[in-house]
């Protein structure tokens, strides 16, 4: 039901409070990364189209949640059509968590910001940014493709916002895969509403 980005931040968040709670000298720190969690959520967010020069006509408002779609069952977030070669950018600030070179994602940048939420920019034709790489709006992270399982498809930015604490409200028991939609928000609405 969660997703494996889920998944690898909680177990991540519990081995390290774990590991600060068994020593008796950081025994005292241990409430220090939920602290931490609480500043970020308190983060400000304001999202701009990540593609250069892109706006809302170059994708389908539609696409979120689509059924069927391929091995993914749904489709998870919004392609963003563009001309191969231009640039992916940052669509908030954060920091790079990971680039990655294989999968349905092909070249793929992973970037967490505000609010606790992971943007996931898939299908680049060739990746710019570096994991811890701190990031702005606008900071280039790569450029449009069709690497992954997009070979065969126009050139496109996948574009993905997940969340590792679920928006217990955003569940839908009457969609396919419905329960899974809490751990997933939708690109449009974000976009569109510039936060």
């Amino acid at each position: 039901m969660i997703t494996n980005t889920t998944k690898r931040f909680l177990v991540s968040l519990f081995t390290f409070m774990g590991g600060l709670y068994r020593d008796r000298q950081t025994r005292k720190f241990t409430l220090v990364p939920l602290i931490i969690i609480v500043i970020g959520f308190a983060l400000p967010q304001k999202m701009i189209i990540p593609v250069r020069g892109a706006t809302i006509a170059d994708w389908d408002d539609n696409s979120f949640w689509a059924y069927p779609w391929g091995s993914s069952i749904t489709h998870k977030g919004i392609d963003i059509f563009k001309q191969k070669g231009t640039d992916v950018i940052s669509s908030t600030y954060g920091i790079v968590c990971y680039t990655y070179e294989g999968g349905k994602g092909g070249k793929s940048v992973m970037v967490l910001g505000p609010k606790w939420r992971f943007h996931y920019y898939a299908h680049l034709n060739q990746i710019d940014a570096f994991p811890l790489q701190p990031v702005k709006p606008g900071t280039s992270l790569g450029t449009v493709g069709n690497t992954g399982n997009a070979i065969n498809t126009p050139s496109h930015l996948h574009y993905a916002i997940t969340t590792p604490f679920p928006y217990w409200w955003l569940r839908d028991p009457n969609v396919i895969q419905g329960n899974r939609k809490m751990f997933y928000l939708d690109p449009d609405t974000w976009l569109r509403e510039g936060k």
